[in-house]
């Protein structure tokens, strides 16, 4: 897919992808591309708020709103929380194209396990 980790930390994950190589048959951003990088980019911000209790994150939710799309150019993908918790986290991913317009919206929900207990299911 592209993805490029740009900066990460507890309270934002930011990540571009290019469009090109992302795209349905229309010529346009998929938008299950959309919301695997969405998914992706807010689960590693879960991860890094877990790892600060020895955790890690699992995805239970996951939602989005598709604003417009992209045929081409750089997308920016920015994950910010809405809540970390020591069970649940949830965040915010906003999906951006070059000149800063929303494309979509993503909500992700993550359990916090510890790391064993995830290791074995």
């Amino acid at each position: 897919m592209g993805v490029r980790i740009l900066e990460e930390s507890v309270e934002r994950v930011v990540a571009t992808m290019p469009v090109e190589g992302n795209r349905q048959s229309f010529g346009l951003l998929h938008g299950g591309a959309s919301l695997a990088v969405g998914e992706a980019v807010g689960s590693w911000a879960a991860v890094i708020h877990a790892s600060t209790m020895g955790k890690t994150a699992v995805g239970v939710d996951v939602s989005a709103t598709h604003h417009r799309s992209a045929r081409k150019g750089l997308i920016t993908i920015t994950a910010t929380p809405l809540q970390l918790g020591k069970t649940l986290t949830a965040h915010e991913v906003i999906i951006t194209n070059e000149g800063g317009q929303r494309l979509c919206t993503l909500r992700i929900t993550n359990l916090l396990l510890d790391r064993k207990a995830a290791a074995e299911d």
